[in-house]
């Protein structure tokens, strides 16, 4: 039910990545199966059971449909940057910025938020207790992943935020409201410390200024750090020839041989590769012959990720003893160099009314109404022989106004372009979403 209102109408030593992103979808079959050894190659398994993140079955319902504006953005950021330059994002911790208006919001505003998130018409207190359920237990699913979810509001001084505002943000975000001096010079530097502190550096800032009339600035941050299951050996990484979209060049390729989930299809083939426990995942899509990374993004924003990958990867799918090259590479992405920004990447995706400054139904906040006039992520991710540290940080600025081998095997070079997601396999929530072209 939704809650009732008390005022108006309603982490790594190698790796890193930050910014401000129903069923499990395991979308291949997971099985027990120990290192192998064959014509001299060790074949290390990467498959095991999972634990399930426990999830209601209306955030299970979130989790698959909040997925869909994941990819849906992820398209729409490929297309807003057809330079063909790599990129990482977390649609995830924009989710997190935008449920925390959310909470303020009213009317149209509200039910245009929670449609364009993938929350439908589930109403504030049920979006507050599945972002809650996130921050409180997705850190605990593997005691060997670093992750940390964590929020923040900065008020300007001279306005006073809502009782119930200021409680739900605390409540449901673990967020402090911090009132900040906007017109001192020192304000930018606290904010972006901030920023600092919790992605371990990745993201040292967010703003270059603070508006001295901007009423507030709504701040998430997302930290992850895993080494993978099975860790690539320095001594087999070599240059070797990538293909871009531009000619080749030389990059290091890491190798090992691995039992992996694998599958494909028309439009590309993909492996889960696990992390710590395995219950986190990097899963990687490369295109088939005749393909692009832009087939790829655009069948998965088209058709959702837990309906084609259970469609037509789930069938059939094994265990595969997999030949496995890998880049070593670093990847640093800002809304900022897209067309029309992350305000315009939103619009695209159906959210208009709170970047409306004649509408203004953000009536909960504070004293007066606010709409946001800037927002913007930052996010980086490292991926090496050790594994994966990635963060984000995304912030807005609100106004007023074994015995007989029958394994199959498979080789999977990710010499050309691909593009891959990081994932939590029993819940399917997808924390990062990105490409790698090489450029």
């Amino acid at each position: 039910m939704e809650k009732e209102k008390t005022y108006q109408m309603k982490r790594m030593k190698y790796l890193s990545l930050a910014m401000v992103m129903v069923a499990a979808c395991g979308w291949l079959s997971s099985c027990s199966i120990f290192s192998h050894t064959s014509k001299n190659k060790v074949w290390v398994d990467m498959m095991s059971e999972k634990r399930p993140l426990q999830l209601t079955e209306a955030q299970r319902v979130f989790v698959n449909d909040n997925n869909t504006f994941t990819l849906k953005f992820m398209e729409a950021a490929n297309e807003a940057d057809q330079g063909g330059s790599s990129f990482i994002f977390s649609p995830l911790s924009v989710t997190y910025v935008l449920a925390m208006v959310n909470d303020a919001a009213n009317g149209a505003t509200e039910r245009e938020l929670e449609q364009a998130l993938g929350f439908h018409e589930g109403g504030i207190q049920a979006v507050n207790e599945y972002c809650r359920n996130l921050i409180n237990n997705l850190p605990k699913v593997d005691e060997k992943v670093a992750l940390n979810i964590a929020n923040a509001i900065f008020l300007n001084k001279d306005y006073k935020l809502k009782d119930q505002f200021k409680q739900d943000i605390k409540e449901y975000y673990q967020a402090e409201a911090e009132a900040l001096d906007f017109s001192s010079t020192k304000t930018v530097s606290h904010i972006n410390n901030w920023c600092r502190k919790k992605t371990n550096g990745m993201i040292p800032s967010i703003l270059s200024q603070v508006d001295p009339q901007a009423i507030s600035y709504l701040l998430n941050a997302i930290y992850f750090k895993a080494d993978w299951t099975s860790k690539f050996d320095p001594k087999n990484t070599k240059e070797e020839t990538f293909t871009t979209a531009n000619g080749k060049r030389e990059i290091p390729m890491m190798h090992q041989n691995v039992l992996i989930n694998y599958g494909k299809n028309d439009t590309y083939a993909a492996i889960d590769i696990p992390y710590g426990n395995k219950l986190w995942c990097m899963t990687v899509m490369l295109p088939e012959e005749g393909k692009t990374t832009d087939d790829i993004i655009h069948l998965l924003a088209e058709t959702g990720w837990g309906t084609y990958q259970h469609q037509s990867l789930m069938k059939g799918a094994l265990g595969h003893k997999v030949d496995l090259k890998l880049p070593r590479y670093e990847t640093s992405s800002d809304t900022e160099n897209l067309e029309r920004g992350l305000n315009g990447l939103l619009q695209k995706l159906g959210i208009h009314e709170v970047f409306n400054p004649n509408c203004m139904e953000i009536l909960n906040m504070c004293d007066r109404p606010v709409y946001i006039n800037m927002i913007r992520q930052k996010a980086m991710i490292k991926v090496n022989e050790e594994g994966t540290e990635a963060a984000a940080v995304t912030g807005s600025g609100l106004l007023g106004g074994a015995a007989v081998d029958i394994t199959p095997r498979a080789t999977f070079h990710a010499n050309r372009p691909f593009v891959y997601v990081i994932r939590e396999l029993s819940s399917g929530i997808i924390l990062f979403v990105g490409k790698f072209t090489g450029e």
